[in-house]
């Protein structure tokens, strides 16, 4: 069973998400908040497997929440998604910054909200496709300088081409065909990069590629 708790200052909105998950099989709405303070404490008390997070709450923000809800070790596995109708680089920039695993605008199709549950909630990230270019293009401007040894120095050879690989969106499988690697042993080295480098998820490791200049765009080093 997914967990999920909802954040959104607009109860019409909490109904309604939750109203949409809870008729889903396997997924169960677990708590609802209002506020940015009051998503932490429901956080904190209900270990939910998923997070949807709005941007534009009172008594501190969504991105704020976010950030402090991943200060908690305890909460580590605990995604979260980042719903609003702000769909601004900032915005989406802080929220991956922050530990945010997806970020969706709210007038996207329902179906599409439940598979950003499932995809998020199964270790995956998961973008808006009309953010996810500019997302990386905002994050590659100063990536065409040397590849930044300082950072990756925490992994291998082997783990740098990894990395580079799922910095250009490469799936597990794609990853292990790539590299002439099974799928699960991919998987493996995608998890150890992101242990070493302190990564919550992919999304994080697809910024570190590009901020470190280990990928650029339509570049790979």
């Amino acid at each position: 069973m997914i967990r999920v708790v909802i954040a959104d200052d607009q109860q019409l909105i909490r109904a309604g998400f939750t109203s949409l998950l809870n008729a889903e099989e396997g997924i169960e709405v677990v708590g609802e908040a209002a506020t940015g303070t009051e998503v932490i404490e429901v956080v904190r008390r209900e270990h939910p497997d998923v997070v949807l997070m709005d941007i534009r709450m009172p008594e501190g923000d969504g991105l704020w929440a976010t950030e402090q809800i991943a200060t908690y070790p305890e909460l580590a596995d605990t995604r979260i998604v980042v719903v609003t109708t702000f769909e601004v680089d900032e915005y989406v920039a802080r929220a991956i910054r922050a530990g945010a695993s997806g970020f969706l605008v709210k007038d996207t199709e329902p179906v599409e909200l439940i598979r950003a549950v499932r995809v998020v909630a199964s270790g995956d990230a998961l973008l808006s496709p009309g953010v996810t270019k500019r997302l990386l293009e905002r994050f590659a401007r100063g990536s065409h300088v040397a590849v930044d040894d300082a950072i990756l120095s925490a992994i291998t050879e082997r783990e740098r081409e990894v990395l580079a690989l799922v910095g250009q969106g490469l799936t597990n499988s794609e990853i292990g065909t790539k590299l002439f690697l099974s799928p699960l042993t991919a998987k493996t080295h995608v998890s150890r990069i992101m242990s070493k480098l302190a990564a919550r998820d992919r999304v994080q490791l697809v910024v570190i590629a590009y901020e470190t200049g280990l990928v650029s765009l339509g570049r790979a080093v």
